[in-house]
């Protein structure tokens, strides 16, 4: 039995968006050339990234849900060049301008997608903003500084009347600007890219595979509707990849939740007095993330929960008491704003490794995978998508060989229930030590 996502239907991003035109349902007994499975930022580039090589041949996109419903419609909307968290920290300089590449490869394939087809989805060269709230997050960003010097990036310090101007509140102590990064509605660039494929991919909605099976030649993927048949099979499934029986205790599915409010109104922003458009993340890792909108959102994001069962590790009160938390966060940055209310509270699960490693490459006799995209999967997913399908093609890059090199086999996990227990207390530390920065 394979477990399956059951996100909530709370996604700010998602609901925001116009109707979205229905696909088809996976029925009867069919066939293809290749399968992708999973329909985020990953199954979507290596779809593409297929037709582009093979345009006579029939590819089907399949995902359990709508396209952008997942964890790619439900992140903060960052598309980052820069190496993320502990990747920052290999000590080898060269596997950092590995990554640095692979991720500005991927933004500037977005950039002409969302330019080519038009795609409405507030796409933004806005940078990103590295915070502090105190003493702990200044320390964090006085080694992001030293980190960044040694990448070679530029930087700018962003302090005082200045941050103040640009966020709308004085809550900060200081920040760090990096000019390379993006901003995005990630549910609607999702949606944009799915509208917009080659003609020679067919696409499945709401059309779980609940079995695989290894036949002669390839592949079956069992339905709950009807079932398709492939001799190459292209897993997108981030932390689903474990249901098809693949990387097995590898990977650690993790949950983080985000709240928004509605667009602010002309007196609100007048009272807020910061800017639009722009992004922070916080330089304590297990701080608060802030954004507020093209269209007015302010966005709070914190909140981590190991979520063996995805979705439905999740009740209803516990959506309310982080719904709770973040309206304290919201209140702390913006008192002014008081009367100005949370619509919608959601949650992702994404998959993360003990070791911080992705895996890209084969599983087994016609099955490839990307998968642990370790929380930046638009421009993970789209770069590792893409290169898996040259991969498969038997093309050859430079970016190609980059991927392969900073890539490789998540640890293995404790068996459970040792590793949850050890989720939940890490996190629960976590969340204890960098409560001056929430």
């Amino acid at each position: 039995m394979i477990h399956l996502p059951h996100d909530d239907n709370t996604c700010g991003w998602y609901n925001a968006l116009p109707k979205q035109p229905k696909q088809a349902l996976l029925t009867g007994a069919q066939k293809a050339d290749y399968v992708v499975l999973g329909a985020g930022f990953a199954g979507l580039a290596m779809a593409r990234r297929l037709a582009e090589h093979a345009p006579n041949a029939r590819i089907a996109l399949i995902d359990a849900q709508r396209i952008g419903q997942g964890a790619s419609g439900r992140n903060s909307g960052f598309v980052i060049d820069l190496p993320h968290k502990f990747s920052l920290e290999h000590p080898d300089p060269a596997h950092k301008q590995r990554l640095l590449s692979l991720n500005r490869f991927a933004i500037d394939q977005l950039a002409s997608l969302v330019a080519k087809y038009n795609i409405d989805c507030q796409w933004s060269a806005a940078g990103k903003y590295q915070g502090a709230v105190g003493a702990r997050g200044e320390a964090y960003l006085d080694h992001f500084e030293h980190l960044m010097t040694d990448l070679g990036e530029p930087f700018e310090h962003v302090t005082g009347t200045d941050l103040a101007k640009v966020l709308g509140t004085n809550y900060y102590s200081r920040a760090i600007y990096t000019p390379g990064g993006y901003l995005v509605q990630p549910a609607a660039l999702a949606c944009g890219l799915g509208a917009n494929l080659p003609k020679n991919i067919e696409v499945f909605e709401h059309s779980p595979i609940v079995r695989l099976e290894k036949e002669q030649g390839g592949w079956l993927l069992q339905g709950e509707h009807g079932s398709i048949k492939t001799p190459q099979l292209l897993l997108g499934t981030s932390i689903f990849t474990r249901e098809f029986g693949f990387l097995k205790n590898r990977l650690l599915p993790v949950m983080t939740f985000a709240s928004w409010t509605r667009p602010l109104n002309d007196k609100e922003m007048q009272q807020y007095t910061g800017l639009l458009d722009w992004g922070l993340t916080p330089a304590d890792h297990a701080g608060t993330t802030l954004r507020m909108t093209a269209d007015r959102r302010i966005i709070i994001r914190n909140t981590y929960q190991h979520v063996a069962k995805y979705g439905n590790s999740i009740s209803d009160k516990l959506r309310q008491e982080i719904q709770n938390d973040h309206r304290k966060v919201f209140l702390a940055r913006y008192p002014q704003l008081v009367d100005v209310p949370f619509t919608h509270s959601w949650g992702g699960t994404y998959a993360i490794s003990r070791n911080f490693t992705n895996f890209f490459g084969q599983l087994d006799d016609g099955v490839f995978a990307s998968a642990c995209d370790n929380g930046v999967g638009v421009a993970w997913g789209t770069v590792s998508g893409t290169l898996l399908a040259d991969y498969v093609m038997g093309a050859t890059s430079q970016s190609l060989d980059d991927i392969q090199q900073v890539t490789g086999m998540p640890s293995l996990n404790p068996p459970e229930p040792l590793l949850g227990l050890g989720v939940k207390s890490r996190i629960k530390l976590a969340k204890w030590q960098s409560r001056s920065e929430i």
